[in-house]
């Protein structure tokens, strides 16, 4: 996982590596959800994820509980068909900007 924070326009951004599931919950812990505070704006690039497991979707609900909840700005970028799909079925196209 690649951590990218814009301090200026108050953007995280995280270019994740292949796998998004429980085996980087530390990192994304670590880079989302430490000891920081909540940054304005978050962008997930999923562009070399081939899959996800339910731990990443609760890494996901975490997030946005620490962004703000209904008030965050979260964009989930390059996903996949096949992750866009597992992020509408489990209705998060609705709680995430999904591109």
């Amino acid at each position: 996982m690649n951590v990218h924070h814009d301090t200026e326009h108050g953007c995280l951004t995280l270019h994740l590596g292949e796998r998004f599931d429980f085996s980087i919950h530390r990192a994304f812990h670590d880079a989302c959800l430490g000891d920081v505070a909540a940054s304005r704006s978050y962008v997930l690039d999923l562009e070399q994820v081939t899959g996800m497991d339910s731990s990443a979707l609760g890494m996901l609900m975490l997030l946005r509980e620490h962004a703000g909840g209904d008030r965050a700005e979260i964009r989930i970028v390059n996903a996949s068909a096949d992750l866009r799909n597992t992020l509408r079925i489990a209705g998060f196209d609705k709680l995430f900007t999904v591109h």
